[in-house]
């Protein structure tokens, strides 16, 4: 098979996965730590790690370490017709009641604290919540100073 059928093959497989179309929906609102997309999907950390690293793989996704935690956020097939394809079904998987509802998760985990930064969306904790995780940025605990999580 020739490279441009091979990666538009792989990135519809990738689009075939409920779970996956899922992370893309909640991933179009901006960037999103990999514990908020796990609780806000209700699926094991395991296995949205496991989707996050399949998306991440076919140029879906892009992920940035910021201490213990990894933030992702959309990423772009190099096609520009598969960017098109991929734009529209994440825009379509984003109006389902199940993303809908994984949204609202989403949004009530963070406090809705999504802002602006360098031209794309980002959690923005404060500079202490930071250092405690993403979870204690949206007022919801996460570990202290001697490593105890007061999360609930």
């Amino acid at each position: 098979m020739e490279p441009g059928l091979s990666e538009f093959a792989a990135v519809l497989a990738a689009l075939a996965d409920p779970t996956r179309l899922r992370i893309l929906a909640l991933l179009a609102a901006g960037e999103v730590c990999v514990c908020d997309i796990h609780e806000s999907l209700q699926v094991p950390q395991p296995r949205a790690s496991r989707h996050l690293a399949y998306l991440r793989r076919r140029g879906l996704v892009r992920g940035r370490r910021q201490g213990l935690w990894i933030y992702y956020r959309l990423g772009s097939p190099r096609d520009p017709a598969l960017a098109v394809l991929v734009e529209a079904m994440i825009r379509e998987a984003g109006r389902r009641p199940q993303a809908r509802r994984d949204a609202t998760r989403l949004q009530r985990r963070t406090g809705g604290r999504l802002a602006r930064r360098r031209g794309e969306d980002a959690l923005r904790p404060s500079p202490a919540d930071a250092a405690r995780g993403p979870a204690a940025a949206a007022g919801l605990g996460g570990p202290t100073a001697s490593g105890r999580d007061e999360r609930g």
